[in-house]
């Protein structure tokens, strides 16, 4: 008798077990399924409103980055310029030292720590138009007496002796440099317009000492400044 009981007891039991099992897992499917909805919705809204502060960032770097650029190159044009010009020989009154269409690198500074000497290749604003620049050598200083006669030139009565010109001079004339001047000639002396033809250079018109020839590359070179001195 309670063999039989138990015989018919055991199936339900082992049915309401399975039943309840069933019905958890039933429930904790759904709420997983729900989490991971949620999940997404919530993932998804992150992205949303992630997506403008991401592309606000990118573009505010971008335009930073920009101006960063912008004021370095600015700062080096304005530090190289500070320091420094370019210019172009522009005709042969330099022959045979400089030239026409080459470019030369002059130095602004090295007239604030040092002074003029006779035999520098200088760049100056021309005293008849100051927009022009012009490149000459220096001949004379404050208080020299430049006299050029016989095809040769003199500097307090000394004669020169000048291998880096392209021709003796074919003209003559006598010159007394006053006090903050300075007398200037090219080396081409027949070709070439500067102290002998319009005088005197003021020198606060000095832009700068050549120092070397960067344009064109093959004749890329150190610029010589002679120093002059007497005939032997």
């Amino acid at each position: 008798m309670k063999q039989r009981t138990k015989t018919k007891n055991a199936p339900y039991i082992f049915q309401h077990f399975l039943h309840g099992a069933s019905k958890e897992k039933y429930n904790f499917a759904e709420i997983l399924e729900a989490r991971l909805e949620n999940l997404e919705e919530a993932q998804m809204e992150t992205q949303v409103e992630d997506a403008p502060v991401s592309d606000t960032i990118n573009w505010g770097r971008f335009f930073l980055d920009i101006i960063e650029t912008l004021a370095l190159a600015a700062v080096l044009f304005l530090g190289i310029n500070a320091v420094s010009a370019r210019v172009r020989v522009d005709g042969f009154s330099m022959m045979p030292t400089l030239e026409d269409g080459e470019f030369v690198l002059v130095s602004k500074i090295n007239y604030k720590f040092g002074v003029v000497e006779r035999g520098d290749i200088i760049v100056f604003h021309f005293p008849m138009d100051p927009k022009q620049e012009l490149i000459k050598r220096v001949m004379g200083l404050p208080g020299d007496t430049i006299r050029v006669q016989n095809g040769q030139v003199a500097i307090n009565g000394q004669v020169l002796n000048e291998p880096y010109i392209a021709a003796a001079p074919l003209y003559t004339g006598e010159w007394t440099v006053p006090n903050g001047q300075l007398f200037v000639l090219g080396d081409n002396r027949n070709d070439s317009s500067d102290s002998h033809s319009w005088g005197y250079l003021p020198t606060e018109e000095v832009v700068g000492k050549a120092v070397l020839i960067y344009w064109p590359p093959p004749v890329w070179k150190v610029i010589q400044h002679t120093t002059i001195a007497p005939a032997q």
